[in-house]
């Protein structure tokens, strides 16, 4: 007979299954750094939260001398009715909208690319545009300009001109903007010198001497980020501009070097001279947020006058933001192979946004920095380093001394540097192909020669169409190529075309 403890055996050991198994438990709600980790991908594009800090900052540093550069260039010319842009004003509006367009663009975007008023457009408006408007209605054509792009992107037809750009000429452009900010570099440090003459129109140094203080502690700031650099030492550009800016604040405390003051004096620093601040805060005066006038351009001067200096501002606008951030993808590593990154749209959107905020604000159109390579240099993958960056710019409001602590030849050694990186990317043309090649040869060297993104890409793209074209590969080249192509050629005849126009 069975026993009644066997008999039960069946039942004691499914009652004993049940009670032991492990019961599923709800997984444990994500932290809030896990959550801003999945945000912004920290793991997932390998990078970390130190390193995104540091080419955040790195960025910034780089960048900073726009909040000094940007009221030169806008507040010292007088528009047509004889006013002026006030300095501070400008400081403190170009440090307002660098830093909210950076961080928008963090947020949104996701991206290591750092906004700021750029230096093309606010340059043409200073020379051109406040010739013939007030300062009002110049930033009034800024807005509009930036509404117009905001509508291409919103509309996908900025994306559609983004891919139809051949892979060769995006690459090419990469290649280009690395030249072009490295000349950038070497100009800014008092290496490369203008003779003020037809030929040769530049020179090594002054005189072809390169013995002037800054430029030597550019030097130094250049070997000790090569070095570093090569030994794969993290932080190597931000270790680079520390070091190199405390022997600058040491030499110039010894030596009395002083500013350059516009060419007078050669042997000085170029715009800021590396000093301890006398004081670290200043309240800024946002006077100039909505000192804008809309339309009244087209009142003053016609609105074929007026449609044709927004059609410059778009063509510049648009294409010198496409050709950096191309750039700026394929040197983080974050582009894929035909050129597109991810959240292509939200930044090409955002991107037409920071001219909006630009004209608003009347700090210019506000666009990418090809600046920004310098975090990515450091390792910078996603958008929270454009968060840390764009949060020291709104800072800089208060601390605008502070700004001026690091010598511009120090930032341009991180230029040079991060231009070097860029041009590793030259590996990806192929050069067998003459009809390709001449293109891309146009593209990269017209950049640094001209001092324009919007340039290089304007003949790159002329020549690809024609060259193309004419030899036999018609049928290769994108509809939408074609008519950028003849937007460029109405870009470049621009200057005829105005003069006809009446005023």
């Amino acid at each position: 007979m069975r026993s009644r403890s066997a008999n039960a055996q069946p039942y004691e050991i499914l009652r004993e299954t049940i009670i032991s198994a492990p019961t599923k438990s709800a997984s444990p709600a994500p932290t809030l750094r896990g959550r801003l980790d999945g945000f912004f991908e920290i793991t997932k594009r390998g990078t970390t939260w130190g390193t995104e800090v540091r080419g955040g900052v790195l960025t910034f540093v780089t960048m900073a001398y726009i909040v000094i550069l940007n009221p030169l260039i806008l507040g010292g010319t007088p528009d047509v009715a004889g006013h002026s842009l006030d300095g501070g004003q400008l400081a403190a509006v170009t440090a307002l909208s660098a830093g909210f367009m950076t961080v928008l663009f963090g947020l949104v975007a996701r991206l290591p690319f750092a906004f700021a008023a750029g230096l093309g457009i606010n340059s043409f408006l200073a020379v051109n545009v406040v010739q013939i408007l007030t300062w009002q209605e110049a930033m009034g054509l800024v807005v509009i300009n930036g509404l117009i792009i905001v509508l291409l992107a919103a509309t996908g037809l900025r994306r559609l001109i983004f891919n139809a750009v051949p892979q060769q000429l995006k690459t090419a452009i990469t290649v280009g903007i690395g030249l072009f900010i490295a000349f950038i570099g070497f100009v800014d440090s008092g290496f490369v010198r203008s003779t003020n003459m037809s030929s040769p129109p530049v020179q090594l140094g002054e005189a072809g001497s390169i013995a002037t203080v800054p430029t030597l502690i550019f030097l130094l700031a250049l070997v000790i980020m090569g070095v570093l650099m090569a030994r794969k030492v993290k932080g190597a550009l931000l270790i680079g501009i520390v070091a190199a800016t405390v022997v600058a604040i040491i030499v110039e405390a010894i030596a009395h070097v002083g500013p350059s003051m516009g060419g007078k004096n050669p042997a000085g620093w170029n715009l800021t001279v590396p000093q301890l601040p006398s004081s670290l805060v200043s309240l800024p005066d946002l006077s100039l947020v909505g000192h804008v006038d809309l339309f009244g351009s087209f009142g003053r001067i016609g609105a074929l006058a007026a449609v044709m200096l927004i059609f410059t501002l778009v063509f510049t606008n648009f294409f010198d933001a496409m050709g950096s951030m191309t750039g700026l993808a394929r040197s983080a590593g974050l582009a894929n192979e035909d050129g597109t990154f991810p959240r292509l749209q939200s930044a090409l959107i955002v991107e037409g946004v920071g001219a909006v905020v630009g004209g608003g604000t009347s700090s210019s159109s506000n666009t990418v920095f090809v600046e920004s390579a310098s975090g990515i240099g450091e390792g910078a993958k996603t958008g929270f380093a454009s968060v840390v960056t764009g949060v020291l710019f709104l800072l800089a409001m208060f601390f605008t001394p502070l700004t001026q602590v690091v010598p511009l030849e120090v930032a341009a050694a991180a230029l040079v540097v991060v231009g070097a990186l860029m041009v590793m990317q030259i590996r990806y043309i192929d050069f067998s192909e003459f009809s390709s090649v001449l293109p891309v040869f146009l593209t990269i060297i017209v950049m640094p020669l001209t001092y324009s993104i919007a340039n290089g890409i304007g003949v790159g793209f002329i020549s690809w169409v024609l060259i193309r074209s004419l030899g036999g590969k018609a049928r290769e080249i994108s509809p939408l190529l074609w008519i950028v192509a003849a937007g460029f050629l109405i870009y470049f005849a621009r200057g005829p075309i105005e003069a006809v126009l009446p005023h």
